[in-house]
């Protein structure tokens, strides 16, 4: 009997261990599926957002390694009576906003907090009418990543919580084309950590 004890919380640890790195496994799977997803588009001529002269030569974007730290899980405060806003973009153009509500999430022992948009166009499209849009800065720009920040794709949760994975944050097409127009990242998205997941900044030499 004595060793019962024992042998129960090794089994429960060997358990916790491998569900760990099942979760782990499965998460670095999703992230490369999202990176294959994202570089058969910008190979693609008809979807890519990179000048002619640099698809030539385009093999892949340039990622950080998967890192199941930067998949948080948040609490969203909603914030239904902001009003709509014109967002401010690289060109002229304003397209329409609403804040839809205030993430709150801890990664590396602190509290973070930012604004989840969802833009007043596409809640028209059935298809896009659940899309919320992330966009961020953090201390990586203008060294590791894109200097203007990144973007993260996201969808109305059916609860509170909302989880924010940053191994999924891409480059506004501004970064590889100036023709396009990107929306500013706002100053209250800034991030005063580094945010070492998702997309690179993109060198096409």
């Amino acid at each position: 009997m004595k060793t019962a004890l024992p042998i129960l919380f090794l089994i429960v640890f060997l358990n916790c261990k491998q569900s760990t790195e099942q979760y782990s496994n499965l998460h670095i799977i999703e992230v490369h599926k999202f990176q294959d997803k994202l570089n058969k588009e910008y190979a693609n001529p008809s979807s890519s957002p990179l000048k002619e002269e640099d698809l030539t030569s385009f093999e892949a974007l340039d990622f950080f390694t998967a890192d199941e730290n930067f998949k948080v899980e948040a609490i969203l405060e909603l914030t239904p009576n902001d009003p709509v806003f014109e967002m401010a973009t690289t060109t002229d153009r304003k397209p329409l906003y609403k804040r839809f509500g205030i993430a709150s999430f801890s990664l590396n022992g602190k509290e973070y907090k930012l604004n989840v948009y969802q833009n007043q166009q596409l809640i028209l499209d059935f298809e896009y009418r659940n899309y919320l849009f992330l966009p961020f800065t953090d201390v990586t720009n203008g060294h590791e990543s894109y200097k203007g920040g990144r973007y993260i794709d996201l969808e109305i949760p059916s609860n509170n919580r909302l989880t924010i994975d940053f191994n999924k944050a891409y480059n506004p097409y501004c970064a590889y084309n100036s023709k396009y127009s990107c929306p500013v990242v706002p100053s209250e998205n800034q991030l005063n950590i580094e945010i070492r997941a998702g997309v690179k900044a993109y060198d096409k030499h």
